[in-house]
């Protein structure tokens, strides 16, 4: 395994690449990897891909007061993770190389970005939007792999790549969970032990919600709001940001649950962020 830091290098290793007839596979991460970034490390080594897995906390998609500077980091336990799990190359560019001082250009998606999370992160999917087209362009993979913990992302992403013609596939992994349930993230760190019992909660809901599904339920608004009494009476911890239930290609809300609905939600525990989901597809037993 290489560990790359110049976009010079890495434009000329993924030359190399394709010259020999390989491959690429693009793994993004910001880096502190847990099982979950391995787990996408793993579908594009399945792939047959050379995985380029980068490592870069993008300091453009961090709004005012979000945890940038405080961001988890711990390199040299993710370059271990890497090699161990098959990847070829580690991208670790520095803020000041992947962004000029007077940089004036943004990639931005105006209609998936604008709700769920976008409606209290301005400007996140924008700056997400930006360094993925920027690694897109250095990398110029074949394929990349994105999880579905962070759905609004993945489907911001597919939108951008469908619009502005990347020649890249974009694949969309499971949720990785812990054992009793919470949704596997770098933030998770942040949790006290009292919180981390508190933010079981948003995986329960889920499963609250998906029982209720089952029961017959089917209007959105009831079924949004059994979710909020469920979060409020077993959970007093979670400050939920919001409650989706919306259509899991276009986002839009959705009145009544059919198959491929999203339920979606994000919440606060303590001062951690946090966001889960889980989508209805008919035959899964969800529907």
């Amino acid at each position: 395994m290489k560990v790359v830091e110049s976009i010079g290098e890495m434009v000329a290793l993924s030359d190399a690449f394709r010259r020999e007839g390989s491959r690429i596979g693009l793994v993004p991460t910001m880096g502190y990897l847990h099982e979950g970034h391995l787990s996408l490390v793993r579908e594009s080594v399945a792939r047959g891909a050379v995985t380029v897995v980068s490592n870069f906390v993008n300091p453009v998609q961090f709004g005012a007061n979000e945890d940038f500077s405080t961001y988890p980091r711990d390199f040299e336990r993710d370059c271990r993770l890497c090699r161990e799990a098959g990847v070829a190359i580690v991208f670790s560019p520095s803020p000041e190389s992947m962004y000029a001082a007077d940089r004036s250009v943004l990639v931005e998606e105006r209609a998936l970005a604008n709700g769920l999370c976008g409606a209290s992160r301005p400007g996140h999917f924008a700056g997400v939007c930006t360094v993925v087209a920027k690694l897109f362009n250095i990398v110029r993979p074949d394929l990349a792999v994105f999880g579905q913990k962070d759905a609004q992302q993945l489907a911001v992403i597919r939108r951008m790549v469908r619009d502005l013609d990347f020649q890249v596939e974009i694949i969309g992994a499971p949720i990785v969970r812990e054992a009793d349930g919470l949704a596997m993230s770098s933030r998770n760190v942040y949790l006290s032990d009292a919180e981390r019992v508190q933010a079981l909660g948003l995986n329960r809901v889920l499963a609250f919600a998906a029982g209720q599904v089952r029961d017959g339920q089917r209007d959105a608004g009831r079924l949004r709001e059994a979710m909020a009494d469920f979060l409020a009476g077993g959970y007093p911890g979670v400050e939920v940001d919001y409650i989706a239930i919306v259509d899991g290609a276009t986002l839009l809300p959705q009145a009544a649950v059919t198959g491929g609905t999203l339920l979606a939600l994000a919440a606060r525990v303590g001062r951690t962020r946090l966001i889960d989901n889980l989508t209805l597809e008919p035959g899964t037993g969800n529907l």
